[in-house]
């Protein structure tokens, strides 16, 4: 049996971005459809889609269908139009390597195709397309290569939602515990809720639940207590960036990895390589600022904090490589230090 949430988090259909609309999981399961980049971009920005490989596949998406907006135009036009097009997507989410990655990989068939921009618009929608279905087998290697450090009856503890949701579908951080159990070993997994967007709790357990994976949902400040009284063997969490020096994930990641290196628990990460961008360090990568309501507000629906009392909201970490036990990719699992000599 393979486990997989069944449903692609996005998808091209008839020349439209279809994707489901992650703001409103749990309680319901909606799609959006776009066929003006603009909003694509907005879908972005405001999280409808979320994850970093979910984010390059809109982006490439996204540039897809700027290029059906502007085909008709004189080539030196549509260029220029296409890199407005880009650089508004670039601008909506600052930290995830793949947003980049997508862009920059489209813009190569744009900027080195000789002919009009008619005959573009089906060369870059299939490359779209064709991202899409790789995502699908990177994250299914990841698995593969993951699920051999997972034992029968472990516990893993992750962070954010790196499923399928956060991918096309099958996942990162999720996928060596869907390998696992195709494999025949028991794996149950803690997520924490994730504040202050709780993608944790109402996305990571939805899909698990989906796929009657075993689950349990704890606050963001339990997991030391679980790690100490060994409820937890593993923590495995996804990245939206890794430099030379440090992976960058969802706030809270680095409290998560620190509490795992205090009570010696294998601490994972699991990182297509689309994620990597190791010519960087950290001092070269901009942390994401949020709008401070959605730490003052649970989901934008009650009130949580006096009013006039100012809330920081940054929506990544930093967690450093000595914190960090083995980084997982579609090629294998690699020491930081392995992982620097594969790729750099």
């Amino acid at each position: 049996m393979i486990l997989i949430f069944m449903i692609p988090s996005i998808e091209w259909v008839n020349n439209k971005v279809k994707m489901i609309d992650q703001t409103v999981l749990p309680h319901k399961l909606e799609f959006l459809e776009f066929d003006d980049y603009r909003d694509v971009a907005t879908s972005i920005k405001v999280m409808n889609i979320r994850g970093a490989p979910a984010i390059g596949i809109a982006a490439a998406m996204g540039m897809a269908l700027a290029t059906l907006e502007f085909k008709e135009l004189p080539k030196e036009t549509f260029l220029e139009e296409m890199e407005k097009a880009a650089d508004i997507i670039r601008k909506t989410r600052p930290t995830a390597s793949n947003l980049f990655w997508a862009i920059d990989r489209i813009w190569k068939i744009i900027s080195s195709y000789p002919d009009n921009p008619s005959n573009l618009s089906e060369l870059v929608i299939e490359e779209a397309k064709l991202m899409a279905q790789e995502d699908v087998n990177v994250n299914k290697n990841i698995g593969k290569n993951g699920a051999s450090l997972l034992d029968d009856g472990d516990a893993i503890l992750t962070h954010c939602n790196a499923g399928s949701l956060a991918t096309v579908q099958y996942g990162t951080a999720l996928a060596p515990v869907r390998a696992a159990i195709e494999q025949g070993k028991n794996i149950s997994v803690i997520a924490d809720e994730t504040r202050p967007r709780l993608q944790g709790a109402r996305l990571t357990a939805y899909e698990l639940q989906y796929d009657k994976i075993p689950v349990k949902v704890i606050s963001d400040a339990s997991s030391g207590l679980i790690m100490r009284l060994g409820k937890i063997n593993k923590v495995i969490v996804g990245t939206d960036r890794v430099t030379s020096d440090a992976v960058f994930n969802k706030i809270g990641t680095y409290l998560v990895a620190l509490a795992a290196k205090d009570n010696n628990i294998p601490f994972y990460v699991a990182a297509p390589t689309s994620t990597l961008s190791l010519h960087e360090t950290i001092k070269d990568v901009t942390i994401e600022q949020r709008d401070s309501i959605e730490v003052s507000n649970v989901l934008g629906k009650v009130q949580i904090v006096p009013d006039g009392v100012e809330c920081l909201n940054y929506a990544f970490d930093i967690t450093p490589f000595r914190l960090v036990t083995a980084i997982i990719t579609e090629d294998g699992v690699f020491s930081p230090k392995e992982l620097l000599k594969q790729y750099k």
